[in-house]
C-alpha cells in the first residue's frame, strides 16, 4: 500500500481517529496506529495527531502504509450475528423510536447494557438484531445500569454515535428518572449537590459521598421533586441528574435517607426493604426507571422520547395508588 489520503464524511463528524481507522481499517492494531500518529506518519490535514484527536467533515486524513493491511474482504462491514428469531423479535418490540440516526429502546429491568464477569447474555451482544438492513451496527452512547429500566439511546452510524457522545459529555441531554423510595425526602423537593467517588469495600466496589476537599471526588448534581407518597413509608419521586456519575441516584437518594426500594447494594436493609415487606405485592425488585430523555436530534431539532414502567412496578404503583400517565409516543419538534 502506498501512502492514500481520505475525506472525512458528514456521518463521521467528531469521531476520534483510532475509531475512524478502526472503522475503515478493522485489521489495524491500536498500538499500531498509536505508533504512525507518534511517528507523525498519520496526519490529519498535515498536523501531527494523536489517536484521540476528534475528526471534522472535510480533514483529510493521511494514510502511510499499513503494517498486515486487511484485505479487501478482512475491511468490509461485519456480518451479522446470528441471534435467535425469537430473541431479535422481543427485542425489536422495545423500540420507542426509530429513524435513519437514532434508535430508542424501553430496556428492560434486568438486562445488562455490556458483558462482564459472570455475564453472557447483554444488550450490546444482540444489537446486531437492531439492524433494520443497515450495513452498521448501532452503537452504545450511554448506559443504564442492569436492574434500571427505561429509555435507552443507540446510533446508527459511527458518526451519529461521537454527536450523541457529545451531547451527553456536554450535558446538553435532559434526563428524568422515577424512582420509589422508602421514605419521604424533607424537604419534598430540592437540588442534591454532593460530590461522589469510587471506593473498594466489603461489599466490592461501590460510590460513595466524598469530602469536597477529596481530590478523588468528583461533582454530582440531582434535582429531586416528590410527585407522590404512601403516608410517610414510601413516595414516587422524580429525579433529573445533572451530571453522570456512577450509582449517582442511588447514592443520592441515600443521603436523602429515601434509599430506593430494592437497592440492596446501598440502602440499609432496615432503610429499604423492610419497607417492602410491610406492603402486601410489591416487589423488591430495583424500582429505578428512565423515564425520558430529550436531547437535540443530530439532524436538528429536539427528540423526546418516554417509556413505561416495567413491571414490577406498575404492580407497585396499582399496590400504592400511585397513578402515572402512560408514555407518550417519541416525537422529534423543530426541525
Amino acid at each position: 500500500m502506498t501512502v492514500a489520503t481520505r475525506l472525512v464524511t458528514e456521518d463521521e463528524a467528531d469521531i476520534r481517529l483510532d475509531r475512524w481507522f478502526r472503522r475503515h481499517f478493522p485489521g489495524l492494531p491500536q498500538s499500531a496506529l498509536q505508533k504512525l500518529c507518534r511517528t507523525g506518519q498519520v496526519r490529519v490535514d498535515g498536523h501531527r495527531v494523536e489517536a484521540a484527536t476528534r475528526l471534522a467533515p472535510g480533514q483529510a486524513v493521511r494514510i502511510p502504509p499499513l503494517p498486515a493491511a486487511p484485505t479487501a474482504q478482512a475491511a468490509s462491514k461485519p456480518a451479522m450475528a446470528a441471534i435467535d428469531p425469537g430473541v431479535a423479535k422481543d427485542l425489536q418490540q422495545l423500540v420507542l423510536y426509530r429513524d435513519d440516526q437514532v434508535i430508542a429502546i424501553n430496556k428492560p429491568h434486568g438486562l445488562p447494557v455490556q458483558g462482564g464477569p459472570g455475564i453472557s447474555r447483554h444488550l450490546d451482544g444482540l444489537l446486531d438484531a437492531l439492524r433494520f438492513g443497515s450495513e452498521d451496527r448501532p452503537r452504545l452512547v450511554h448506559r443504564l445500569d442492569r436492574d434500571t429500566s427505561g429509555v435507552l439511546l443507540l446510533a446508527r452510524t459511527p458518526g451519529v454515535a461521537a454527536r450523541l457522545a457529545a451531547a451527553f459529555r456536554g450535558r446538553d441531554v435532559e434526563k428524568t428518572y422515577w424512582a420509589v423510595v422508602a421514605g419521604r425526602p424533607v424537604p419534598v423537593e430540592g437540588r442534591l449537590d454532593l460530590p461522589l467517588k469510587r471506593v473498594n469495600g466489603a461489599r466490592g466496589e461501590r460510590t460513595d459521598i466524598a469530602d469536597r476537599d477529596d481530590p478523588d471526588a468528583a461533582r454530582a448534581i440531582t434535582d429531586f421533586r416528590t410527585l407522590d407518597h404512601a403516608a410517610r413509608k414510601l413516595a414516587w419521586l422524580e429525579l433529573k441528574p445533572l451530571t453522570g456519575r456512577t450509582h449517582q441516584l442511588r447514592v443520592h437518594c441515600v443521603a436523602l435517607r429515601a434509599p430506593i426500594l430494592g437497592d440492596v447494594k446501598y440502602a440499609r436493609p432496615d432503610q429499604n426493604n423492610a419497607f417492602a415487606a410491610t406492603v402486601e405485592g410489591l416487589s423488591t425488585e430495583l424500582h429505578l426507571h428512565a423515564r425520558a430523555v430529550r436531547l437535540p436530534h443530530p439532524a436538528g431539532g429536539t427528540l423526546l422520547v418516554e417509556a413505561d414502567l416495567p413491571p414490577h412496578m406498575q404492580a407497585t404503583f396499582r399496590t400504592l395508588g400511585f397513578h402515572a400517565s402512560a408514555a407518550r409516543p417519541a416525537r422529534r419538534e423543530g426541525r
